[in-house]
């Protein structure tokens, strides 16, 4: 199995070898393939060589890519070191349509489906068919004589006198020391 795996990288690894080495017209190219196929060009500098070209028509050679704006000197000088003989400019005729892929067609949307109806209304309902709203029940009447609101509970009386406080006992008084001469 692991043979397989490794004659499926190799064979996919040749391949894309062979499809990096061929020359890109750049006066023919896409800006998807000028992207993928020269080292040194990313889809900003991409889109604009495509965009100058489309404005000031085919380039005469590949020094012409310098007027194009994100190429500079140096920039173009290190794109042609990197891809020695993959650029080419190729004829100044017009392209021949089978050199451009055709854009794929953009798939019809569906159609909105329609909205769905409402049901009829009938125009008439028989007064037999529709059931007697159910009478309100009547309100109880209010009795003719309301109790009296209980009488609140009063508080025990306080007596007219209240007994004295009981006089506290004397206590003895103590008797005095005797003082000591003084020497």
């Amino acid at each position: 199995m692991k043979f397989v795996h490794m004659l499926f990288g190799l064979l996919m690894a040749l391949s894309s070898a062979v499809t990096f080495a061929q020359a890109v017209d750049i006066n023919t190219a896409s800006a998807e393939q000028l992207e993928k196929a020269i080292k040194g060009i990313g889809p900003a500098r991409a889109t604009a060589i495509v965009n100058y070209r489309t404005t000031n028509g085919p380039f005469k050679s590949v020094d012409d890519l310098l007027k194009v704006q994100w190429i500079k000197d140096k920039a173009l000088s290190k794109i042609l070191q990197d891809n020695k003989d993959q650029l080419t400019v190729g004829t100044t005729a017009a392209v021949p349509a089978a050199a451009v892929p055709a854009t794929p067609a953009m798939p019809a949307v569906p159609a909105t489906p329609a909205m769905p109806t409402a049901p009829a209304i009938p125009a008439a309902v028989p007064a037999a068919a529709v059931p007697a709203t159910p009478a309100m029940p009547a309100v109880p009447a209010t009795p003719a004589v309301v109790p009296a609101t209980p009488a609140m509970p009063t508080a025990p009386a306080i007596p007219a006198a209240v007994p004295a406080t009981p006089a506290m006992p004397t206590v003895p008084a103590t008797p005095a020391a005797p003082v000591a001469p003084a020497k």
